[in-house]
């Protein structure tokens, strides 16, 4: 009960100074003095000119006030920053205790923003912002607290109410999404974005207080972008405990690095004319020594969310050029290895300068090496760094395949800038293409185009000895996916290759479209 009236005594206070520091009655305050000398002389002259600003020191008007207020907005939405959003949360919190009513915070994180000022520009980037604000709050009632927290971020706060069930919570989510994914005009284009949420009701928030609160809808918000895009994920315990498990992660992948752990394995690609191989891709996995051998799936988000990410590629990098230079070594045919490269590793600047010296340090030309770059890299950047290291790295003479093709709208122009050499048609264009027609139409009209444009194709995903018959009918260039081989350790794909060469005269050719 004591604690429910301090949050209501301090409620009242904070109501007391904001209504003092209104204009409309600092404007009585020479009236106030006046009167008062009027009635009482000096003495209540002096009283009266030191109770206004004593009344608003002991309601802490100073610490949260419009003037305090006014320096923590957004310049770009006007709403309030992320300096307002925890103390004004466990001012919630408190009145939720106090009076046995509940609220609930939801993050909401803008996925496509980056692109969006990548290709549009930053007046692009703020209308956007600002007109997915005025939709919130438009969705919310006046009391509802809606702040722009940066990094695409808005946080959305309910006013205390009676009761807020999960299944609302949830409803609202939906609300917010759909109103954050309007499109919005911008000189006569329209722009688009997905949006996903993480949300905590204060019943689940391990502390009373806002900064408990935000970090967990930040573990529910890390959930749903995980999931994404335009994922919706409450924080519960399970939530919570995947969060534990990838700061655990994140601790022990140092380790792993050091120890050799994480390595890359390596997953064959071969040439549909010929059934040879024409390279390998490298594959992150980690040999966990307690949970096993670990997919990407399972430990990219920890790298990512921790900053690992350029170790995990120099990782890749260095294990495929040794790989490399081992098999050349033994007299085994590779033409070249592929390793993907993040927009991350692109960002770097002196990129190109160290693939150069790891090139150099195994005594591999660059035409050895193939640097995979995701299509939604390539639609998204315009003149920036990654844009002048994939230019580089072709001069240099490494290829460039353009990866997961037909999910990042690159445009034609783009796929020529960037000097891309082969294509790699997404695995959802694959599956099924020997039974269902409208997946041969897809995979033959983006075969059309890359032989216009005289490049190569590679499908990637293929599982079946249909689907593999089926694209050397459309013309595929090469193949790869688990009905060639699953991913490998270097040793084994020794083992592979050998089998490989060895059957070759021994299986029947399956003639492509050339033929």
């Amino acid at each position: 009960m004591a604690y429910g009236s301090a949050a209501a005594i301090r409620s009242e206070a904070g109501r007391l100074g904001r209504w003092l520091m209104q204009p409309r009655m600092l404007a009585f305050v020479p009236a106030l003095a006046l009167g008062a000398f009027w009635l009482g002389g000096d003495l209540a002259l002096i009283l009266a000119a030191l109770a206004v600003p004593v009344a608003m020191l002991a309601s802490g008007v100073f610490g949260t006030g419009p003037s305090a207020e006014l320096r923590a907005v957004d310049s770009v939405t006007g709403l309030p920053a992320l300096e307002r959003l925890a103390p004004e949360v466990t001012e919630i919190l408190l009145t939720c205790a106090g009076t046995g009513r509940a609220s609930a915070l939801f993050l909401v994180q803008l996925e496509e923003l980056d692109r969006v000022l990548a290709r549009h520009g930053q007046a692009a980037a703020d209308l956007m912002l600002e007109r997915v604000g005025q939709r919130f709050l438009s969705n919310l009632r006046n009391e509802d607290r809606v702040y722009a927290i940066g990094n695409a971020r808005f946080a959305i706060c309910l006013a205390p109410e009676p009761h807020v069930s999960l299944e609302s919570a949830i409803q609202l989510a939906a609300r917010l999404q759909s109103a954050a994914e309007e499109p919005v005009s911008f000189e006569n284009q329209t722009l688009f974005s997905s949006a996903s949420i993480g949300l905590c009701l204060s019943a689940r928030s391990p502390k009373p207080s806002g900064e408990a609160l935000l970090k967990a809808a930040e573990t529910a918000l890390a959930a749903a972008v995980e999931n994404g895009p335009s994922a919706i994920r409450a924080y519960t315990r399970e939530v919570a405990s995947k969060a534990r498990l990838r700061k655990q992660l994140a601790a022990e992948a140092q380790t792993a690095f050091a120890s050799g752990a994480i390595t890359p394995f390596f997953q064959p690609q071969v040439s549909n004319d010929t059934g040879e191989v024409t390279g390998f891709e490298a594959l992150a996995r980690w040999q966990h020594p307690e949970k096993g051998l670990l997919n990407p799936a399972e430990f990219l988000p920890a790298l990512a969310a921790s900053g690992q990410m350029q170790q995990l590629g120099e990782a890749m990098l260095g294990g495929a050029l040794s790989a490399l230079k081992t098999w050349d070594a033994k007299g085994l045919h590779v033409p070249r290895v592929a390793v993907n490269f993040t927009a991350e590793d692109l960002g770097n600047p002196k990129l190109a300068e160290r693939i150069r010296w790891d090139l150099d340090r195994f005594d591999l030309t660059p035409d050895r090496l193939t640097i995979e770059v995701l299509e939604t890299i390539v639609a998204g950047a315009r003149e920036s760094t990654v844009t002048r290291n994939l230019a580089r790295l072709s001069e240099l003479g490494c290829h460039i395949d353009l990866d997961d093709f037909g999910t990042g709208y690159a445009s034609i122009s783009a796929i020529r800038r960037f000097a891309v050499s082969r294509i790699k048609i997404d695995r959802s264009f694959i599956t099924r293409v020997d039974r269902d027609r409208e997946q041969q139409r897809m995979v033959a009209a983006i075969q059309t185009m890359a032989e216009r444009l005289g490049l190569e194709t590679l499908a990637e995903g293929v599982e079946t000895p249909g689907e593999h018959a089926m694209l050397a009918q459309l013309g595929c260039t090469h193949v790869q996916g688990f009905g060639i081989a699953r991913p490998m350790r270097a040793d084994q794909a020794e083992n592979w290759l050998t089998a490989n060469a060895a059957q070759l005269d021994e299986l029947p050719r399956i003639q492509g479209k050339s033929g």
